[in-house]
C-alpha cells in the first residue's frame, strides 16, 4: 500500500484518481480547499495550494510519515479568448499563476520530507497547451503557466534526483470536467485510468518526462 497525496482532488480528474488510487488500496491524502473526499482509503484535508498556513499545517500532518507519490494536480482556467480577451486581467494573471506554479512548488517543499522518507516521485499535472511548440493565439494565462509548470518539474527532476525522487509532467487529456466542458474527447475516469499507469512507470531513469496521459511524449 502507497501512501499518496492528491491537491485538487474535490472534483473531475483529481478526483477520479483519489478514488481509483484507493480502490486499488492506496492510502489517499486527498487534499482540496474545503476538504477533499472522504471514504475508505481517503483522508480527506483542508489545503489551499496558495495559503502559506495551510501549506505549513500540511507538512506538520506529514511527520514522521513516507509520502510515495505526490499528485500537483490543483489548477484553475481564466479566460479563453485572445489577446483582447477582457477576462485576461491582472487579477486573473496573478491567480493563475499562484496555483498553477507557484502552488505546485511550494505543495513540493511542503512535502519534500516527507517525499525523501520514502523517495517517492512527483507527478505535476500540466497540459500540452504549455508546450511551446503547439502554441495556439488563445488562453495565454493558461497555457503561459502550464509552460511553467512543466519547466518548474523538469528544473526539480535534476535537483531531486540525488535524492532518490523522480519527477515527470502529464497532460490529462482534454477531458470532460467543469474546465474541459462536455463536449471534450474523453471521460475523467479513463483519463485518470491513464495517468495511474504513467506515475506507475516513473523512475529515475525517466524522471523529467512529459507524456500524454497515454504514454506518449510531449515536445516541450
Amino acid at each position: 500500500m502507497a501512501l499518496v497525496l492528491v491537491t485538487g482532488s474535490n472534483r473531475g480528474v483529481g478526483l477520479e484518481m483519489a478514488r481509483q488510487f484507493a480502490a486499488r488500496g492506496d492510502h489517499v491524502i486527498a487534499c482540496a480547499r474545503a476538504g477533499g473526499p472522504a471514504g475508505e482509503g481517503l483522508e480527506p484535508v483542508r489545503l489551499d495550494v496558495t495559503d502559506a498556513s495551510d501549506l505549513s499545517a500540511l507538512t506538520g500532518q506529514l511527520e514522521g510519515r513516507a509520502l510515495d507519490l505526490l499528485v500537483c494536480n490543483a489548477g484553475v482556467l481564466k479566460g479563453r479568448g485572445g489577446v483582447e480577451d477582457p477576462s485576461m486581467d491582472e487579477a486573473a494573471f496573478a491567480e493563475t499563476f499562484a496555483v498553477n506554479v507557484t502552488g505546485v512548488f511550494m505543495t513540493v517543499r511542503a512535502c519534500l520530507p516527507a517525499l525523501r522518507r520514502a523517495k517517492g516521485k512527483i507527478a505535476v499535472i500540466s497540459s500540452q497547451m504549455g508546450s511551446t511548440e503547439r502554441a495556439k493565439g488563445s488562453a495565454y494565462i493558461y497555457r503561459a503557466s502550464k509552460a511553467a509548470a512543466t519547466n518548474l518539474a523538469v528544473c526539480l527532476s535534476k535537483e531531486l534526483q540525488e535524492d532518490g525522487i523522480a519527477v515527470g509532467a502529464y497532460h490529462p487529456g482534454w477531458v470532460r470536467t467543469d474546465m474541459g466542458g462536455s463536449g471534450a474527447d474523453i471521460s475523467a475516469e479513463e483519463s485518470a485510468a491513464g495517468l495511474l499507469v504513467r506515475f506507475d512507470e516513473l523512475n529515475l531513469s525517466t524522471t523529467g518526462a512529459f507524456r500524454f496521459y497515454s504514454g506518449e511524449a510531449i515536445p516541450f
